[in-house]
């Protein structure tokens, strides 16, 4: 069954006007015709996916807000979806399938063992095949709950409000929601959820997640060889590499 009360958190938190609510049902034949480049990945939406549904439909028309196109993109709509996952699904590629299948950016709501996700993905012209669509850098926020009381998760859900975000046009709007998206990774960092549209700090904050989640993959692994090392020697370099990485780390979180 549809979680509907977790999707409608999100749904709801956008403020969006009735006229562009669609709240459809997708068929899962139509997202395997479009999204499923392998034979695998058509086994993991069949077997993963329960439902699908395509709550909005975000356009000028709907929103009040102007298309955007320039030489990489063009957006004239964005598409406000959510998925519910079974349980065991490859959530991570099930949700970059989704955003792949889709031919405007779309801001997608799953569900599944671990809670609430929200995710967005700029789509851009590809560069060498003409009509084609590609998309950048997934970004997401997991392990959020509909019924949270948390006071970032509740800042995170009142940021996302149409009324608050960029409204020069779509590519703007989009843009604000990632931004968002990413305020509440670096908030679960630092304990404070600060959105900004300002570009310059919007710019550090990603640069400084990217490096927090590159940080944190390369201490796992030195953790994990110096267990594995015999040499006593190697292993007290090891964990004076892991000092650096720590430090490292610690220093990244003003730029969040």
């Amino acid at each position: 069954m549809m979680a509907g009360a977790d999707f409608l958190a999100i749904v709801n938190a956008l403020g969006l006007p009735p006229g562009a609510r669609v709240d459809s049902r997708v068929p899962k034949k139509l997202l395997i015709e479009q999204g499923a480049p392998t034979a695998a990945d058509k086994r993991a939406i069949q077997d993963g996916i329960d439902e699908l549904q395509w709550f909005a439909a975000c356009k000028p028309a709907t929103i009040g807000v102007p298309a955007f196109s320039d030489d990489t993109r063009e957006y004239l709509e964005i598409a406000v979806v959510g998925c519910a996952f079974r349980a065991g699904a490859k959530a991570s590629r099930l949700i970059e399938l989704i955003h792949r299948a889709i031919p405007y950016p779309v801001l997608l709501a799953t569900t599944d063992e671990s809670g609430l996700a929200v995710s967005a993905a700029h789509k851009r012209h590809a560069q060498n095949e003409a009509g084609r669509i590609v998309i950048e850098q997934v970004i997401m926020a997991s392990g959020l709950r509909a019924d949270a009381v948390d006071s970032v998760q509740v800042a995170f859900l009142k940021s996302l409000a149409l009324a608050q975000q960029p409204r020069t046009d779509l590519f703007g709007l989009y843009a604000g929601w990632i931004a968002r998206i990413e305020a509440v990774n670096a908030a679960r960092l630092t304990g404070a959820f600060a959105p900004t549209d300002d570009q310059e700090a919007i710019d550090r904050r990603r640069a400084a997640l990217d490096a927090h989640v590159r940080l944190t993959k390369e201490i796992e692994g030195l953790r994990a060889k110096a267990k594995r090392e015999k040499q006593l020697s190697r292993r007290v370099d090891l964990n004076l590499e892991i000092q650096r990485r720590v430090a490292d780390l610690t220093g990244i979180a003003k730029w969040l």
